[in-house]
């Protein structure tokens, strides 16, 4: 009986353990390809990111090597300085850096593409370059060979000792006081330090009015204590009697804010900072550690949308998604009177082994609100803005959006949202003039919906 019942069971068990076992060999290769593809996008986008520093340097010193007449030479040099520092910052938003804060190397490369574009579409023969904006050029040559040498000393360590980005992640997000040492965090936070250094510059009226202190002209309201930001992160995360460190940043200037530190009932650290003024949430950071994906976008945004609304962000609308490994990131923007308010914005982090809510960002949001927006009757008809686009483009769905152009102005537009070249893109028409204000490409992740 025993035997015969062997004979039966062993075969079976057999197949089974051999299953598990090529199943589990199945997705350990789909992880291993996919941690693979990740890597290799992000050892490509700081490759490039280093090209593109080092293309910026070398057409700052053409620029800057031809005659003082040569205005031709200066405008074809500023549009190429505009396209290359467009696409530095671009690929250093592509890097997994979320937990490192570059902003200072990120506003420096944002305020050079803005001093060269709009250098450039002046008449240079009418209005050559003024001895500042010379010397702007010449301090950015400096500069940009310094970060260069640091950039090229990052990549060097990575390609001779194989480091991952990976590797860098893990250790951005490692948990309280256990943060690891990594040659690519300490490589970069370097630059960003060394950036953040450098002498304040005279961009001139029309890049610094880009720049401006929004927050003293826009974030009014009755300073508050330690204690009340104590009572706000508490409420914000409904967690019971929590242990709560309040700091004060940037006591004596104009950015003044609080940063308070909670601990989770689990251990794990929540990070908040408020505006001292009125007490506003600016962030929101969970850091706790987020385990496989288990959820998929539509129910990470349902979640998001119902945090949003929960914690008095509402008429937000998603319209853009990003997902890295077990993280999903969604860009909201405020819905009014059927407009899309694209300055509004609101940035959100979930974590996609259960989908919950781990991080906001609302800087933006709170520089830009405004209660009494009034927008005006669109002097282009929706047609007639129609025909304005590209016979081939096949439009998917359209709505009215503000955004704002090159100018930091804010316009109203109709936002056109289709596919041409088997690419989904959005194209924004100016509802007064007619003109084409924008167009960006929709990442693949969303592309066939309105996000």
């Amino acid at each position: 009986m025993y035997r015969r019942l062997s004979s039966v069971l062993f075969p079976i068990v057999s197949i089974l353990l051999i299953g598990s076992l090529i199943w589990g060999y199945q997705q350990y290769q789909q992880r291993n390809a996919v941690a693979l593809k990740s890597e290799n996008q992000y050892q490509r986008s700081f490759h490039d990111l280093s090209y593109h520093m080092d293309r910026i340097h070398s057409e700052l010193g053409n620029t800057l090597a031809v005659s003082s007449a040569s205005d031709g030479m200066h405008k074809k040099g500023l549009m190429n300085v505009w396209m290359l520092a467009s696409q530095a910052q671009s690929e250093l938003n592509d890097l997994p850096l979320t937990s490192l804060p570059v902003n200072k190397t990120e506003e420096l490369l944002s305020r050079i593409s803005k001093f060269a574009y709009q250098t450039s579409l002046r008449d240079l023969h009418e209005k050559p370059l003024t001895a500042q904006e010379k010397e702007n050029l010449r301090t950015l040559y400096k500069n940009s060979a310094e970060i260069n040498k640091d950039l090229d000393q990052v990549q060097l360590s990575v390609l001779s000792d194989n480091l991952k980005w990976g590797d860098a992640e893990a250790a951005l997000t490692a948990q309280g006081n256990k943060q690891q040492r990594n040659v690519i965090v300490d490589g970069l936070r370097a630059v960003d330090q060394k950036v953040g250094n450098y002498p304040p510059m005279d961009w001139g009226p029309s890049v610094s009015s880009l720049y401006e202190q929004r927050a003293v002209r826009k974030l009014g309201g009755v300073p508050v204590t330690t204690e009340d930001i104590k009572r706000k992160a508490q409420k914000f995360t409904d967690i019971d009697n929590p242990e709560i460190q309040v700091i004060q940043n940037g006591k004596g200037t104009d950015y003044r804010s609080y940063t308070a530190n909670l601990t989770a009932p689990d251990g794990h650290l929540i990070r908040m900072d408020f505006t001292v003024d009125g007490g506003l949430l600016i962030s929101y950071n969970d850091e706790r550690e987020v385990g496989p994906k288990q959820v998929n976008r539509d129910t990470a945004m349902s979640k998001a949308d119902r945090f949003l609304e929960h914690k008095g962000y509402r008429d937000m609308k998603a319209v853009a998604y990003n997902e890295y490994d077990n993280l999903g990131n969604f860009t909201y923007v405020r819905e009014h009177d059927d407009v899309l308010v694209y300055p509004e914005k609101i940035t959100v982090r979930v974590g996609l082994d259960n989908g919950e809510v781990i991080g906001i960002q609302a800087s933006e949001f709170l520089n830009e609100h405004k209660d009494d927006r009034v927008f005006a009757e669109p002097k282009i008809k929706l047609k007639d803005a129609r025909a304005q686009l590209n016979p081939d483009f096949k439009v998917s769905f359209t709505r009215k959006a503000l955004i704002k152009n090159e100018f930091s102005e804010e316009v109203l537009c109709y936002q056109f949202g289709g596919k041409i070249n088997d690419t989904m893109y959005r194209i924004y028409i100016n509802t007064e003039t007619g003109v084409e204000e924008a167009v960006e490409e929709i990442p693949a992740p969303t592309a066939g919906s309105k996000m």
